[in-house]
């Protein structure tokens, strides 16, 4: 019940928001400078899930769910501390996967039954930024499956520089803004193209979605 409230409320999104927020646009970027602190936001943000997945439902799916999270975390984690090709490449793919999961138990939270409240907006934004990150992690598995699958007009001198550079042109692609990353490969034109269309079609459909809910909500008042 108490991680149900605190997820019904506005504390929990608020608190996934602003941690992802400081992830994509401070820690990653100036992760190539060697900047601290992603392994503290990263437990911030794995906890927080958890407790999420626990709150949507009490089926014996989140148990499942938890136990992931938590060996993603740790793979991810070894990955950090022996940086080998093999293990680089098993941690991009278990972040998309385990970021996708994320994106699902927000989305769960966010359509859940009751009135359209800011919590329901932040909910909106924090799908948005697991997007893009998620997309980002698949890049990073087609660069380091293909090497020069993307052309960078400064090369990456590291897997840091590498992270931070994807995570951007992943957020310039879903907002179809642009950049100076560009894709060589077809799987990553593919790929490019896709997330552009998702971060077209997701807020309307998000914001159709929400509309909608209070529509209804405002109809059994």
């Amino acid at each position: 019940m108490r991680a149900g409230k605190f997820w019904s409320g506005e504390m929990g999104l608020t608190l996934l928001t602003l941690s992802l927020a400081v992830l994509v646009f401070v820690i990653t970027p100036l992760r190539e400078a060697g900047l601290p602190g992603r392994a503290l936001l990263d437990l911030v943000i794995i906890a927080l899930m958890v407790y999420g997945a626990i709150a949507v439902t009490q089926r014996r799916i989140a148990t499942i769910l938890v136990v992931f999270i938590s060996v993603t975390a740790v793979v991810l984690g070894v990955a950090r501390l022996h940086p080998t090709p093999f293990l680089r490449q098993l941690g991009s793919v278990l972040a998309t996967v385990t970021l996708l999961l994320y994106l699902g138990i927000v989305l769960l939270v966010l359509f859940r039954g009751g009135p359209i409240t800011w919590s329901r907006v932040q909910g909106g934004i924090c799908s948005y930024l697991l997007l893009g990150m998620a997309w980002a992690s698949s890049f990073q598995i087609v660069e380091q499956s293909r090497p020069g699958s993307f052309r960078f007009v400064t090369p990456p001198a590291d897997f840091d520089q590498l992270i931070s550079k994807l995570t951007y042109f992943s957020f310039c692609t879903l907002t179809t803004l642009g950049g100076d990353v560009t894709p060589i490969s077809p799987i990553a034109r593919s790929l490019t193209v896709a997330e552009a269309m998702v971060g077209q079609l997701f807020p309307a459909i998000l914001i159709g979605a929400l509309v909608a809910m209070a529509m209804q909500s405002r109809g059994k008042v």
